[in-house]
Order: C-alpha cells, then sequence, then structure tokens
C-alpha cells in the first residue's frame, strides 16, 4: 500500500489551478489533517500557455522536480485536462530513487503518467480525487477521501473491488487513445476499471472497442465500469446504454463483466491503488472467482 505522507507536492499535468483553490485546499488539509501534512503547490500550478499550465517543458520540469525532490513523500496531480501526454518522454528515464518511494495521485488525464510510472515500477500509481474536485458539489469530501488516504494509508476509502485483485482505473478516452503505445500497461490478471465524462455514446463505443480488442487486454480479470456522466444527447439515439456498450463489447471479446465501479468524474471517485499481486489482500484475494461469478449472472 502506498507510503503514508507527510509533505505533499501539487503539480498541474495539463490545466492550471487558481490561486484561490489552491489556498481554500491549504485551509481544508490545515483543518483535517492538523499538523499530520503539508500541501506544496508548486508555481507551475498557476501558469497559463493556452489551454495548458505552462509549456510543455515547463510543466514536465516541474513534475520531475517535485518527483525526485526528496522532502516531497507524494505527488498530487492538482488537476486534469489535456495535457498529460505531452510531457516531455525522457523525464521518466530521468526520475531518481527519491521518485520510487512516492505515490502518485490523480485521475482521468493524469492515468497517462500513472500508467508509465507503474509500468515502469516506479512509486505507487494511485486513481483518486484531485485538487479540482473541490469544485463539484460534496467536494469537500473527496478532498478529505483524497487526504485520508494520502497521510493515514486509510483502505475504507478505496473501491473495494480493488483490494479482491490488482485492478487499474481508467477515464475510457484516455485509455482508449494509449492502449496501443509501446508503454501501455498490460492487463493479465488486472480487473480494468473505466469511467468517462461528457462523451456521446457512440463514442464510448468507439473507444470501447479499441480498449477490449487489444492484446493488451488478454487474459484480464474483467472489466468492471464506473458512471458515464454528462453524456450529450446526439441527433438520433444509440440504441444502448453505457452498460450495454460494455457487456457487448466484453461479451463479443469472451472478457468478464464484473459490475459497476464506484469512481467518475464526481465528488464520490472512489480511490483505486495500482496493487502488484503480492501487496493483495489474499483473503479477499480468494473470492474473485466468486465475485466475478455473481457480477456476470
Amino acid at each position: 500500500m502506498a507510503k503514508r505522507a507527510k509533505n505533499i507536492a501539487l503539480v498541474c499535468p495539463g490545466g492550471p489551478i487558481t490561486r484561490d483553490l489552491a489556498k481554500e485546499l491549504g485551509e481544508i488539509a490545515a483543518d483535517h489533517c492538523e499538523s499530520a501534512a503539508t500541501l506544496h503547490f508548486h508555481e507551475q500550478c498557476f501558469l497559463q500557455a493556452g489551454h495548458f499550465a505552462g509549456t510543455d517543458a515547463e510543466r514536465s520540469a516541474a513534475f520531475l522536480e517535485v518527483a525526485n525532490d526528496p522532502k516531497m513523500d507524494a505527488v498530487w496531480f492538482a488537476r486534469g485536462g489535456y495535457g498529460a501526454g505531452r510531457l516531455d518522454n525522457d523525464l521518466y528515464e530521468n526520475l531518481n530513487e527519491a521518485a520510487r518511494g512516492k505515490t502518485y495521485l490523480g485521475y482521468s488525464d493524469a492515468g497517462v503518467i500513472l500508467a508509465r510510472l507503474h509500468g515502469l515500477g516506479i512509486g505507487k500509481s494511485v486513481h483518486g480525487p484531485m485538487a479540482t474536485d473541490l469544485v463539484r458539489v460534496d467536494g469537500h469530501a473527496a478532498m478529505r477521501r483524497a487526504l485520508d488516504f494520502l497521510v493515514a494509508g486509510k483502505k475504507s476509502h478505496c473501491e473495494p473491488a480493488a483490494m479482491r485483485a490488482p485492478s487499474y482505473a481508467f477515464n475510457i478516452t484516455v485509455l482508449a487513445h494509449m492502449i496501443g503505445l509501446d508503454w501501455a500497461p498490460e492487463f493479465s490478471g488486472r480487473i480494468v476499471m473505466l469511467e468517462d465524462v461528457g462523451e456521446y455514446l457512440y463514442r464510448i463505443d468507439r473507444a470501447m472497442q479499441a480498449i477490449i480488442t487489444s492484446p493488451k487486454m488478454s487474459g484480464a480479470a474483467g472489466i468492471m465500469l464506473g458512471r458515464i456522466s454528462d453524456v450529450p444527447e446526439n441527433d438520433r439515439p444509440f440504441g444502448a446504454d453505457a452498460e450495454e456498450i460494455a457487456r457487448y463489447w466484453c461479451d463479443r471479446a469472451g472478457v468478464d463483466f464484473l459490475g459497476s465501479a464506484d469512481i467518475g468524474h464526481d465528488s464520490d471517485n472512489k480511490i483505486v491503488p495500482f496493487l502488484n499481486d503480492d501487496e493483495i489482500d489474499q483473503d479477499a484475494a480468494n473470492n474473485v472467482v466468486q465475485f466475478s461469478r455473481r457480477s456476470r449472472t
């Protein structure tokens, strides 16, 4: 499980945050964690270069700096939004031993970084709330959940299935775009949890085709579907909802559909650590087959 964090660095691999949001989150952390943890917002979080929180070079340098800083225990991605995939490829080769001891927390577009780090065996990649979730309804609860995990290592805030078997959690669109890359993760023996926001159902169908039929999915323990929210209305009905789409592609590819996952672009988004086999609760792991069979019925 993740190392407990006292000093937490925040950077923005995609879009920026405001100083007001940083101030509010700092106050929440001070109140909730008291002296147990301190948030350190990198100045890069507040830069602007078009869509992005600074240029690719500035965002890459900020991430490398905090990841390699031995004084920091964790890196918390403050915001998603497109941009993580544009970071300098070479930075991953320049991560030091300090980077290997950290927890990295985020989701959505930050899944690109989480996947690369996990594949390289660097630190602990964790899907979970980001600073900008503070502006959502019940956003304070999401911040406390993230802080409880980072600072106190609370497993009670994790999606339960992630304790049953090694699991990954990704945004559907992000995973569909990266699954064909050389460094994309292999899913053999893994539960793959998927969520999305703001996509037409036909785009969800197209992305699920790319994911489910990829050779990287060979031997996967199964698919769980998180929330597919804010779906735009097309000019004609697609004819299937998100779960029916997921079941269709799972059935077609012979991948188990394992039911619902409590993840999504909302304040209820649960935490999914990318655990290895030796980190799983073995009593829970023994129930994976039974869990799979119940979910398919």
